[in-house]
């Protein structure tokens, strides 16, 4: 006789029950509260036994199990619609390259493909539920994503859901795959939307930079090495330098795109292609591009393809560089604003909250604060992925899954981080010109540029008496007889200081394709 198991499987005392019962955060509470039982339920069954089921979710059995297992994160892979697009885009690519070798049936692909489309635009992402940390190598997403379209499909056709044997998830939406290709390609592809939309956003970024470089240009500054004064520069270098520095990074980025489109679909379970048609793999390929208008290429040979973790590594790694490279840029907008009153104090960074509960008036760094702290994840991030590709084995690395989520999570964070650091920060940012202006006036840096003109010894005596006495070095210079007053205003004039010519015209970036 069939029996129908307990909507969870887990075991808790009386106490530890009454403990977490109020708990939002509990693992049970968290499974109960995505199965929720509580409403009319349809009967599932899998080769492990049989489970009830919310009568209105499009996903079914191997979903619910995942819900079961991992509730982990309490971070379902509906936050990373990327990579739920992503997923409808592969079985979608699928689909139709099932039912052009024939072994599919043709309206099977057609409805297939119908609710893919209604996943790109965004319908039934609530329903990819399961968390994206996960065991299995991704399985319970693969499966999540084959309940969804087959239990909608199966709603287009005029049957119930959970009616299988008209539309079955494994038999007809996973045809001719395994998750061990489907998922690599897929978080692949989710990575490409996702580099596409930092870079975006980092082109914006670099170009405000580069417009305050060009509006800075003729504000004359010192320069600072190892935090002490250095020699004299503009506003502009400084800002011009940020710019320059992020336009390396989106190179880096772009050039990551062309290895994250080699993908393994047609390898099945290891590279063999085992239960797919020899000529699956490339007509998936040519479908796929087309749905995605991306170019993608099929591994040269799959088995590698489907154990190697190499391009997530380097992805990440290009994430990190970008991310340092950022985060340095926000502590020195921080230190160039500090103060207002006993700090540099050279720019202004726009207010935009009150910064105390105690100190009124108090206005902080909070838009390169955050930026900061995206960059410390994306560090981390970093270290994740590196373990998670060292620690697969043999022909399938089953710790996809906490890469596709520190990458992910990485890509988004950094694009809105460069989103709210042009935004509400470096759009707004002024230059503080008088107190810019007293700190040249005053600082031994300028003599060095007088040493090919009186020697260093001169000079040197010149800044302790300078030190000693806050006189102008220019007034000192005069005084003393070494040089006219006409001489020293050109030789100390900012163009001459800063060695540059105000910089003109927009900073050039490459073009990236729309994001599909």
């Amino acid at each position: 006789m069939e029996t129908t198991p307990q909507a969870s499987t887990h075991t808790l005392s009386t106490d530890t029950a009454q403990t977490i019962a109020g708990d939002e955060n509990s693992p049970r509470r968290a499974y109960e509260t995505a199965l929720d039982l509580t409403e009319e339920t349809r009967q599932e069954t899998d080769s492990l036994g049989s489970m009830p089921i919310p009568v209105d979710a499009y996903w079914g059995i191997h979903t619910a199990r995942a819900l079961e297992n991992f509730p982990i994160t309490r971070r379902a892979i509906y936050n990373y619609p990327d990579l739920v697009r992503a997923l409808a885009r592969v079985k979608q690519a699928c689909a139709r390259a099932n039912a052009e070798i024939g072994v599919l049936d043709p309206e099977k692909a057609r409805i297939i493909e119908q609710v893919c489309e209604e996943i790109v635009a965004g319908e039934l992402h609530a329903e990819f539920r399961v968390g994206v940390i996960q065991g299995g190598a991704g399985t319970s997403t693969n499966m999540n994503a084959n309940e969804v379209i087959a239990n909608r499909g199966l709603e287009l056709m005029g049957f119930e859901k959970g009616d299988y044997a008209h539309l079955s998830p494994i038999d007809d939406v996973n045809r001719s795959q395994s998750t061990n290709d489907v998922y690599p390609t897929a978080i692949k592809l989710a990575m490409v939307f996702g580099v596409q939309r930092l870079l975006a956003e980092h082109k914006l970024l670099t170009a405000a930079f580069a417009a305050k470089g060009r509006e800075f240009s003729n504000i004359l500054k010192i320069g600072r090495t190892q935090l002490q004064d250095a020699v004299p520069m503009t506003l502009g270098q400084e800002f011009g330098g940020f710019a320059h520095t992020l336009a390396e990074d989106y190179d880096r980025l772009s050039e990551s795109i062309p290895w994250l489109n080699e993908i393994n679909m047609g390898a099945t379970a290891i590279g063999t292609g085992i239960t797919a048609d020899p000529r699956y793999a490339e007509v998936v390929r040519k479908h796929l591009v087309e749905v995605t208008g991306i170019e993608m290429e099929t591994a040269p040979d799959l088995i590698e393809a489907t154990s190697d973790a190499g391009i997530f590594m380097t992805l990440s790694g290009i994430l990190k560089r970008a991310a340092v490279k950022l985060s340095k840029i926000c502590n020195d907008l921080r230190l160039l604003s500090s103060g207002p009153q006993a700090g540099f104090g050279e720019i202004n960074l726009p207010a935009r909250q009150a910064g105390s509960s105690i100190m009124p008036g108090k206005v902080n760094p909070v838009i390169p604060e955050v930026v900061n702290q995206v960059a410390f994840s994306v560090i981390g991030a970093d270290a994740t992925v590196t373990a998670a590709a060292e620690g697969g084995q043999l022909q399938l690395n089953a710790f996809e899954p906490v890469i596709a989520h520190s990458i992910l999570q990485s890509l988004a964070w950094m694009t809105n981080a460069c989103y709210t650091l042009r935004v509400n920060c470096v759009d707004g940012i002024t230059a503080n010109i008088e107190r810019l202006a007293m700190q040249v006036e005053t600082s031994v840096g300028v003599v060095t540029a007088l040493t090919p003109y009186i020697g260093y010894a001169a000079a040197a005596t010149l800044a302790h008496t300078a030190l000693t006495t806050q006189a102008s070095i220019a007034d000192l210079v005069v005084e003393a007889g070494l040089m006219t007053a006409e001489k020293v205003a050109q030789v100390l004039s900012p163009e001459r200081l800063s060695g540059m010519v105000a910089m003109t015209g927009p900073l050039t970036l490459p073009i990236i394709p729309p994001t599909s």
